[in-house]
């Protein structure tokens, strides 16, 4: 593992395989209960980390032993199946669909809708995280990011769940970005693993550079340095950590961006630059619990999401975002929850953002775990 710059060295990981109702810090989140035959809520595990942390974050805040079901698919999941069924599930995944049922299914991504469906018609509460695209009004609750356009009407729900307003549809509970699984009590509990963070000179700021969604081709080398510059201009100290999207040409380029200093020649500040896949405790948590100022590049609705979730300011640097991620810009920014990043930017306040635990309240409200 590498940690570059400041004053000693630090764990070297990736991002994690992974908003506007307002949380008090709680204790640490419970893990998945072992009695998974049982359990009275499943979790359908989609393969991709992003998708998965929606429904994980959900079913986390609900305090209830769950059932983590990991999702493979099958040849057919490619096609639109647009009714109750496991076809779109390969035998290994449709094996694991025995009694007993759950009283609760927490979904996430457009796959993963029919099986949720099919265990609705089972006696299933069925809550899907992010538009289907088909049979809306099948769902018990569905959890759509303003982003992806929830259908006019929908509520914005009330801090306990309940929805409001007239002419609402009901089954839809719109949101700021997406679920995660970075809850106030995650957070506190990096803080402590994370105390040397303390040292660091302030603000303090986390830099979350991701890359290109649609290919493998990484960020431009130009443009990760470019930020690099920019964020060593007007911080105390910094702590970056790029994904698996950021490729080690533009890693490689940040890091020399800020070992060099600022665009206006001030001398490097202290940092730490964790790069993924290098390996050890990982530390995404800990560089948001102590962050005075977040940047985040605009592309990743989780990294947003999960930016967010902290008390601390969010500036958006948009180098390879497209028309969904801009429009949960726009939205950000209406919300004042964030700003685009500037040469200087200012701080301003704002409180975190917890909508995962808005959508557990949401379910507690409507009676369906007991």
């Amino acid at each position: 593992m590498s940690a570059d710059g400041g004053a000693g060295a630090g764990a070297a990981p990736g991002l994690p395989a992974a908003g506007p109702s307002r949380a008090a810090p709680s204790a640490a989140p419970p893990e998945p209960g072992a009695g998974s035959g049982t359990a009275p809520v499943w979790v359908l595990v989609d393969p991709r980390a992003g998708t998965a942390a929606q429904a994980l974050g959900i079913a986390e805040r609900l305090g209830l032993p769950f059932r983590p079901v990991p999702l493979a698919w099958s040849p057919l999941a490619g096609l639109p199946l647009r009714w109750p069924t496991l076809l779109g599930l390969d035998a290994a995944t449709r094996a694991a669909f025995v009694p007993p049922w759950p009283r609760l299914v927490l979904s996430a991504g457009r796959r993963a809708a029919p099986a949720a469906l099919w265990l609705g018609r089972r006696g299933a509460r069925t809550v899907h995280c992010m538009d289907p695209r088909f049979g809306r009004d099948r769902f018990d609750l569905l959890v759509i990011g303003r982003h992806d356009g929830p259908p006019e009407g929908s509520p914005g729900g009330s801090p306990e769940g309940s929805p409001e307003g007239a002419g609402a549809v009901p089954n839809i509970l719109p949101i700021l970005g997406a679920t995660h699984r970075l809850s106030p009590g995650r957070l506190a509990a990096a803080r402590t693993e994370w105390a040397a963070f303390a040292a660091l000179p302030r603000p303090r700021v986390a830099l979350l550079v991701g890359g290109r969604v649609r290919d493998d081709s990484g960020l431009d080398p130009a443009a990760a340095a470019a930020l690099g510059r920019r964020v060593a201009g007007f911080a105390g100290s910094v702590l970056a950590t790029t994904s698996r999207r950021t490729g080690a040409a533009a890693a490689a380029a940040l890091a020399g961006a800020l070992a060099a200093g600022g665009d206006d020649g001030t001398q490097p500040v202290p940092h730490r630059l964790f790069r993924w896949g290098d390996g050890g405790p990982n530390p995404y948590a800990g560089l948001l619990a102590w962050a005075d100022a977040v940047v985040v590049t605009g592309e990743s609705v989780s990294m947003l999401s999960e930016a967010l979730a902290t008390a601390a300011p969010v500036f958006v640097a948009d180098l390879v975002g497209g028309t969904r991620q801009r429009a949960l810009h726009a939205a950000l920014y209406a919300a004042g929850e964030a700003r685009p990043l500037e040469a200087a930017p200012a701080p301003f306040a704002r409180r975190p953002l917890d909508e995962s635990g808005r959508v557990a309240a949401a379910i507690r409200a409507r009676g369906w775990i007991g």
